[in-house]
C-alpha cells in the first residue's frame, strides 16, 4: 500500500468517507478539506515533475509548520520521491551535511532559512531552492513558490509506489552526536497507521493537536496521519515561540480529543495557575513520550483532568515510533511504567550478548515489527550494528516488571561510579520531586577518584533559592550514598531534541565549564 492511499481512499463510488470533511488545520483556522489538499497535492507533484523530481530523487523540506509542508510531503512521496524533512533549527554547517548525505537536488525552504543556506549553496548538489510563502524577502538567487503551481487541474502523470519505495528520510535527534538519515518506505509508513488505528480506535469524530515540528515523527506519521486515514480532523501548531496556556486555549475552541504533550510541557501545564479557566472536557487523550514522566506528574495530571487518560509511549524512530504504550487507565495505576507492547509489535530486553535476560532484570530493549525502518542512508556498518535479524537494538536500557516495561535510561547513559552501575532515571524521579526542581537531568562525569561521578543538572523555579548543598542533601535522605550527586549544576534550561528528549551529550561535554555551575 502507498500512503497517498489515505488521499484516494475517499473518492471511490463506495467510499466509508465523505471528500469534503475537514481534516487538516493550522491551529483554529478554515480548515482543508480531503478534496482540497488531494487536489493541492497533485498540484504541486505537477510543480515538482516539472523541476525534474521522479522515483528516488530526493526534496528536502526546510518549512515551518504549516498547511504547505502536509502538501510538499504528500506531492513528493505521490511521485515516488523521497521527502528529507530537515530541522529548521539546524545552522549552515548542519544544513550543508544534511544536503550533502541526502543528495537532496530540489530544496523546499523558508526564505529567512535560505539566507543560512546561502553561503554553502554553491557547494551542494541543489538544483532548484524553492522560497514558501512569508513576510520575509525571497533571495534573488531562489525560485518563487508559484512554480509549484501550474494553474491546470490535469491529471497526475506518475506511477504509483510501491510498498517497498523509500518515502522519506529524517535526521535522527542526535542525542548522542552527529545525526544519521533514517529511511522509511511506503510499506512501513502505512503498516503503522493500521497499527495506531487498531490500537487507538481514530474516527470521523477524532480532533487530534500535535505540539511538536512536522520535520518528526510525532509531526505526520504517528497521530495526525491516522487521524486523517479514519476521516477525523488533524491540527498542527504553527512553529516557534510556543505558549502553553495558547495551545490549550486552541484545544478548548477546537474540542481537541487527542492532544500531544510532552512531558516537558506537561511539567509547564502543572504550574498553570488558571487550568481551570479552560475548557478541556473534550480531551479524551493526552499522549506524552519523548522523556520520562516522572510519576509524581503522572499522579497529578489524572488528578487534574480525571477524564482525560493519560498515554505514555517509547518507541524511536529507527525500532517503531511507539513500540510500547500504556491500555486505557495503565497511567493511573503504574506511573512509573510505559505499558505493553503495541500490537504486531515484539519488544525484548536482552544483555551484551543479545540473549533475553529474565524479568527484573536490566537490559537493552530490542523491537521488531513492520513499522521498524529500512535502515540508515548510506550508512551500511552503522545499519548492521543496530537492525539484527528484523530486530532494532535500540540503544535503551529497559526492566520488564509485572508484564510491563519500565525505563531504565540510555545504554551509554549507565553511570560506573566507585564498582556501581547507576542509573539516571532513579536519581533525576527523585530531584523532580523537590518542589523547587522542574527539570532535571543526571549525567557521569570523569573522576580521578570513582572513574565517573554522578553529576545533577537542574532547572529550579525562577524564587527558588536553592543551593547545591541543597540538593545533595535532599538525594541523601532517598538514595543509597553511592548514587547522590557529587556535584549539581544549575541551568535556566536543558538542552533538548525537537522531540525533547535530553541532550545528555552536550551536558557532558560542556560540564567541563566551571561557570556552568552555581554552587556554594
Amino acid at each position: 500500500m502507498d500512503i497517498p492511499f489515505f488521499l484516494r481512499h475517499a473518492f471511490g463510488d463506495i467510499s466509508r468517507f465523505d471528500p469534503d470533511r475537514p481534516v487538516l488545520a493550522l491551529e483554529d483556522e478554515i480548515p482543508l478539506t480531503l478534496r482540497e489538499l488531494a487536489d493541492r497535492t497533485d498540484t504541486y507533484a505537477r510543480g515538482l515533475q516539472r523541476l525534474g523530481v521522479g522515483t528516488g530523487d530526493r526534496v528536502g523540506i526546510l518549512l515551518y509548520n504549516s498547511i504547505e509542508y502536509w502538501i510538499a510531503y504528500f506531492a513528493t512521496v505521490r511521485l515516488g520521491a523521497i521527502a528529507v524533512r530537515l530541522n529548521f533549527r539546524l545552522r549552515t554547517d548542519e544544513i550543508k551535511y544534511a544536503l550533502d548525505d541526502s543528495g537532496t537536488t530540489v530544496l523546499l525552504s523558508e526564505p529567512e532559512l535560505l539566507h543560512e543556506i546561502e553561503p554553502i549553496r554553491d557547494d551542494v548538489g541543489v538544483r532548484h531552492y524553492l522560497s514558501a510563502p512569508s513576510d520575509h524577502a525571497r533571495p534573488e538567487w531562489a525560485e518563487p513558490w508559484s512554480v509549484l503551481d501550474d494553474g491546470t487541474n490535469e491529471p497526475l502523470d506518475a506511477p504509483r509506489p510501491s510498498d517497498d519505495t523509500p518515502a522519506m528520510l529524517m535526521y535522527t535527534s542526535g542525542t548522542t552526536g552527529r545525526p544519521k538519515g533514517v529511511l522509511w518506505n511506503h510499506g512501513n509508513t502505512t503498516w503503522w497507521v493500521a497499527m495506531q488505528l487498531m490500537e487507538w480506535k481514530f474516527d470521523q469524530d477524532s480532533v487530534t493537536m500535535i505540539t511538536g515540528p512536522l520535520y518528526h515523527i510525532g509531526g505526520i506519521e504517528n497521530y495526525t496521519l491516522p487521524t486523517i486515514a479514519a476521516g477525523g480532523k488533524a491540527i498542527i501548531l504553527r512553529s516557534k515561540n510556543f505558549d502553553l496556556e495558547r495551545t490549550l486555549r486552541i484545544a478548548a475552541k477546537t474540542k481537541t480529543t487527542d492532544l500531544l504533550l510532552f512531558p516537558s510541557m506537561i511539567n509547564q501545564m502543572l504550574e498553570l495557575t488558571n487550568l481551570a479557566d479552560i475548557d478541556l472536557s473534550s480531551l479524551r487523550r493526552i499522549f506524552t513520550g519523548g522523556d520520562a514522566l516522572m510519576p509524581a506528574a503522572c499522579d497529578r495530571l489524572t488528578a487534574l483532568l480525571p477524564d482525560a487518560d493519560l498515554v505514555q509511549l517509547y518507541g524511536l524512530t529507527e525500532g517503531t515510533p511507539i513500540a510500547v504504550c500504556g491500555a486505557p487507565g495503565f497511567a493511573k495505576e503504574r506511573p512509573d511504567s510505559v505499558g505493553r507492547a503495541y500490537p504486531f509489535t515484539e519488544v525484548s530486553v536482552r544483555d551484551d550478548d543479545g540473549v533475553p535476560v529474565e524479568p527484573g532484570t536490566v537490559g537493552e530493549i530490542w523491537t521488531r515489527s513492520p513499522a521498524n525502518s529500512v535502515g540508515y542512508w548510506n550508512k551500511p556498518e552503522e545499519t548492521a550494528a543496530t537492525f539484527v535479524d528484523g530486530w532494532c537494538k535500540t540503544g535503551d536500557l529497559g526492566i520488564v516488571e509485572t508484564g510491563a516495561l519500565r525505563i531504565a535510561g540510555r545504554k551509554k547513559d549507565m553511570i560506573r561510579s566507585g564498582g556501581e552501575n547507576i542509573s539516571p532515571a532513579e536519581i533525576e524521579n527523585v530531584l523532580i520531586q523537590h518542589p523547587d526542581i522542574v527539570d532535571a537531568a543526571v549525567v557521569g562525569i570523569p573522576d580521578p577518584t570513582y572513574v565517573e561521578a554522578v553529576c545533577a543538572v537542574v532547572v529550579t523555579t525562577p524564587t527558588s533559592n536553592l543551593t547545591e548543598n541543597d540538593v545533595v542533601a535532599f538525594c541523601t535522605t532517598r538514595l543509597a550514598g553511592y548514587k547522590k550527586p557529587r556535584k549539581v549544576v544549575f541551568l535556566p534550561e536543558l538542552p533538548r531534541t525537537a522531540s525533547q528528549k535530553i541532550q545528555k551529550f552536550k551536558l557532558r561535554r560542556d560540564l567541563s565549564d566551571p561557570n556552568l555551575a552555581r554552587t556554594t
